[in-house]
């Protein structure tokens, strides 16, 4: 596919790119140059090829899921500016 100016004219407006007039060949070459890399890509057969993930085959590591208690209470309330029991106690935010 070969772009004119008046397509990257457009394009441009539409970016909201302000493109100096003198560039505008040079750049129509270029997208057109790159679209029909592309047109190249769609021709390449990938029947039965897997998607990639990664470029490295790497496994990820997840710790085990355990249940546990989060840790001792008692500690975890001193942060509490007021507790009550084994709760914190919040400011009562709606009526």
């Amino acid at each position: 596919m070969t772009l004119d100016t008046n397509t990257v004219r457009r394009i441009a407006r539409l970016a909201r790119l302000h493109i100096p007039e003198s560039e505008l060949s040079h750049l129509a070459s270029d997208l057109s140059n790159i679209i029909g890399w592309v047109e190249q890509l769609a021709e390449v057969k990938t029947d039965g090829v897997e998607p990639m993930t990664n470029v490295v085959e790497t496994e990820s590591h997840y710790r085990e899921d355990v249940i546990n208690d989060g840790g001792d209470s008692a500690k975890v309330l001193q942060n509490a500016p007021d507790s009550s029991g084994n709760f914190f106690t919040v400011i009562k935010v709606i009526e």
